[in-house]
């Protein structure tokens, strides 16, 4: 026969376990990395763009990342601002200085994409 106290002590480990794992899957647990980018991403629907649709603006390459296309794809920033930069030639790299021209913006106007035209 079990003892009362090892039936209530495995149901409270069953029980703790149960509510870590349910915060994990809901992401309250989140890393200070996580909560830092949801704040920006939240802050950046707020405010207005700092570039229009036509401008031509310079910018430096961050990063690089696949489009779902399959394109290679630049990113760059304007004032904290991400823009999308496509038809970037092979021999770029990052930190490169390069001139773009924005042609439009995500949904919630929080990035835009551009296209390459020069190397600054």
């Amino acid at each position: 026969m079990l003892d009362p106290t090892m039936i209530g002590a495995s149901g409270l480990v069953i029980l703790l376990v149960g509510s870590l794992l349910f915060k994990r899957v809901r992401g309250r647990n989140r890393s200070a990395d996580e909560r830092r980018s949801r704040e920006r991403h939240e802050a950046a629907q707020e405010r207005d763009p700092p570039v229009d649709i036509g401008d031509t603006v310079t910018v430096a390459i961050r990063e690089f990342s696949d489009h779902h296309s399959g394109e290679r794809r630049a990113v760059g920033k304007v004032e904290g601002f991400v823009i999308f930069i496509e038809d970037i030639p092979d021999e770029c790299e990052v930190t490169d200085v390069i001139r773009v021209a924005i042609l439009s913006f995500n949904r919630g106007h929080t990035s835009a994409t551009a296209r390459f035209l020069e190397a600054a």
